[in-house]
């Protein structure tokens, strides 16, 4: 019988960890074709956009929603009235639903373990190199569009798709603390433009 075990462990100890030597690469390459393929992911436009902060899908009584309108470049560059914003991590979280970051060639993509969200199954994809900490995106197993977000002290849950100039993208999503599942901000895409360049004026970071 030890003659038959010490194979047996020998085997098991030389598995690798889940996502450590599957290629992700057929992964993203059909999340990708899902959303329109790579030619048509947004990398320059504008959104229009409603937002509110707050734990409940409404702004609370006597308060309105927030309106603005954004300029966009991929990964790093978003204006607000011809200000860019420098140093702001949402920036990140737009690039991973774009499904950029997935692209990047300084991106190290793996597999993540599979997860349940709202009762939805979901496969995961973990970025790291391009961005710090490591973020993972969760994709519907059914659609195989984005679900979730996960990135350091919060995780997004996309809804609403909708489709512009051959892409696919979602309108609505609600941002969440990880530690106690609660919301506090609620953002929809009101209206989007692919922009083939940058607008006149607006001064790259």
């Amino acid at each position: 019988m030890r003659c038959l075990l010490i194979p047996l462990f020998t085997f098991l100890i030389s598995i690798p960890a889940f996502g450590e030597s599957v290629d992700p690469k057929p992964v993203i390459a059909k999340v990708v074709a899902v959303v329109g393929g790579e030619e048509k992911l947004l990398k320059i436009f504008r959104i229009g956009e409603i937002f509110h902060f707050g734990d409940k899908p409404e702004p609370p009584e006597g308060k309105n929603r927030s309106t603005r309108e954004s300029v966009l470049e991929m990964p790093d560059g978003w204006w607000l009235k011809g200000a860019e914003r420098g140093d702001e991590p949402a920036k990140y979280d737009v690039w991973a639903w774009t499904l950029g970051i997935l692209i990047d060639p300084a991106s190290k993509v793996e597999l993540a373990t599979d997860f349940t969200d709202e009762g939805v199954d979901c496969f995961g994809l973990k970025v790291s190199g391009s961005i710090t900490p490591e973020m993972t995106l969760f994709f519907n197993k059914q659609t195989s569009l984005l679900k979730r977000i996960d990135w350091r002290s919060d995780y997004y849950r996309f809804s609403d798709w909708k489709e512009h100039d051959g892409v696919k993208y979602a309108a609505k999503s609600v941002l969440f603390k990880i530690k106690d599942d609660k919301p506090w901000f609620f953002h929809e895409i009101t209206s989007i433009e692919r922009l083939a360049a940058l607008p006149e004026g607006l001064v790259r970071p």
